[in-house]
């Protein structure tokens, strides 16, 4: 088991890609610290990893709130005795043209794909800074180089992780801590639901699929680090309302 000792924190765990990762860590052999919002789709995801064999903390968080965030990293740290990789999987999105998006809808999107994201980042700095060890991935979008009509608060929060995550990498490689974006395209997960039009889900990546990427950037050797990877439907891109292009 690759990661056999290390601890892992993953948000968005409650389900889509966040559980599969939390799972594929699991079984990887890392303890994993398990965050998201609802409750008991963080029960029922603990559950799976306990199956495994895994070493498990719940801890319920809203990753725009830093004091939640402070004390979600610290609580993980305390449990496992260390922190050695973060994956932010947390996740939200809305769909409108820029004439017809909402204020709050951008508001929300932004502050949890991107907010929470540097918040989490922020919070697993020092512990991975004193070991001199730690990997940070987050979970980016395809949005990023193809262009998606309706997707404005979407697109901006992917792009500004993107760019934070190249600024972190920068800034985070002395200190022997790895920082990485997956770049996935259409995955089935819930995030669908709400966007009208969308392409069937059989063509799409699973959140497995998606799983599996993660789990190759997280368990390099310490000697090397995978920083952007894209991941897609074998078909290609898929967009609402449109074939392959």
């Amino acid at each position: 088991m690759r990661l056999a000792g290390q601890a892992a924190l993953v948000t968005g765990a409650g389900r889509g890609i966040g559980r599969a990762v939390a799972l594929a860590l699991a079984r990887e052999g890392a303890g994993v610290a398990l965050a998201a919002r609802t409750a008991h789709e963080l029960e029922a995801a603990e559950k799976e990893l306990r199956e495994a064999g895994a070493a498990t903390l719940v801890v319920p968080t809203d990753v725009t709130d830093e004091a939640a965030v402070t004390a979600l990293a610290a609580r993980t740290h305390e449990r496992f005795g260390r922190l050695d990789v973060l994956v932010n999987a947390a996740g939200a999105a809305a769909f409108a043209p820029v004439a017809e998006l909402r204020v709050a809808d951008w508001d929300r999107v932004l502050a949890v794909n991107l907010r929470g994201a540097a918040l989490c980042c922020r919070a697993v700095l020092p512990a991975m800074m004193a070991a001199g060890r730690g990997t940070i991935l987050s979970i980016g979008s395809v949005v990023t180089s193809r262009t998606l009509p309706g997707s404005a608060a979407y697109t901006a929060s992917k792009y500004g992780l993107l760019g934070f995550s190249r600024v972190l990498a920068e800034e985070a490689r002395a200190h022997g801590i790895r920082v990485g974006v997956l770049t996935a395209g259409a995955t089935d997960t819930p995030l669908w639901d709400a966007v009208p039009g969308a392409p069937e889900r059989s063509r799409m990546l699973t959140p497995e699929q998606v799983a599996e990427a993660a789990v190759l950037m997280v368990a390099l050797g310490p000697n090397a680090a995978l920083e952007e990877l894209t991941l897609l439907p074998a078909g290609g891109i898929l967009q609402p309302g449109r074939p392959l292009l």
